[in-house]
């Protein structure tokens, strides 16, 4: 079901990566996906896993949480491995006229997934790890150098944050207007393509109200509370840097330097 879909869902507790500071964890989940496409050997994508699954065991969240973050996008992983089996050219190892599936197809494909696979996973932990004030607080001062070229750092910190903060609701509040309107008759899963895409009128047109509802409500409570933008504002917790950040960073590098070492000089 919907419900099962864990994006922007944050996960408590005190672990090692939970008390890290929300700019290195920002820093080295940006730094890791970029060395995740480094990996192109066995022996690296077997390093890039270790540090996926210790990473993991670090955070305290369990596997299965970081299971459902890559589930919803199945859909994608397939269609990302059948077109690297089909298009990419090579040894054959099955072959009807102009339809073949060659060695090279196969081995790109599985691992093309793999590396998105690793990066859902490994991006997961962030918003499992971090609250999402702390992340907002996170995403404002690594943009806050830009506000001297006009970027405005808060706002788009804000923006960022309810969006994410909003997904699981909307995907509890799509999940329970479905079970309501499935109670009254409605079909979502049977008749062809346009059938299925008239169902989803009675499912969105609710939806979109709830949202828009929602978000009025989210408007009045702010302006009601004063805000008035990141201008003059203070914090009660600041931003400080820890071993734990230090540690963290020096892990990414390590690993980082590894698979490059790994596709360039071995």
């Amino acid at each position: 079901m919907l419900t099962d879909i864990t994006l922007g869902q944050y996960y408590p507790g005190n672990s090692f990566l939970h008390r890290m500071d929300p700019r290195a964890k920002i820093l080295c989940t940006m730094i890791f996906i970029v060395a995740i496409f480094l990996a192109n050997s066995l022996w690296s994508y077997l390093l890039v896993t270790a540090f996926i699954l210790g990473s993991i065991a670090v955070s305290g969240v369990p596997v299965k949480m970081v299971a459902k973050a890559v589930k919803p996008l199945w859909l994608i992983l397939v269609f990302t491995l059948l077109i690297h089996v089909l298009t990419t050219q090579g040894t054959p190892i099955v072959s009807f006229g102009w339809f073949s599936i060659s060695e090279e197809g196969v081995r790109n494909g599985i691992l093309m997934t793999l590396r998105l696979v690793y990066l859902i996973a490994f991006s997961s932990l962030l918003t499992y790890t971090t609250s999402p004030i702390v992340l907002t607080d996170g995403i404002e001062a690594l943009l806050t150098p830009w506000k001297r070229i006009g970027v405005p750092a808060h706002e788009l910190a804000m923006m960022m944050t309810i969006a994410l903060r909003f997904i699981p609701t909307l995907l509890e509040e799509t999940d329970r207007i479905m079970k309501a309107q499935s109670s009254r008759g409605a079909d979502f899963t049977t008749g062809n393509l346009w059938q299925r895409a008239k169902s989803m009128v009675p499912l969105l047109v609710p939806l979109f109200i709830s949202a828009f509802r929602r978000a009025d409500d989210l408007a009045t409570a702010m302006e009601a509370r004063c805000y008035r933008g990141g201008e003059g504002r203070t914090k009660m917790h600041q931003l400080i840097y820890t071993w734990r950040d230090g540690a963290a960073f020096a892990a990414v590098a390590v690993v980082t330097a590894a698979l490059a070492g790994m596709r360039y000089f071995l």
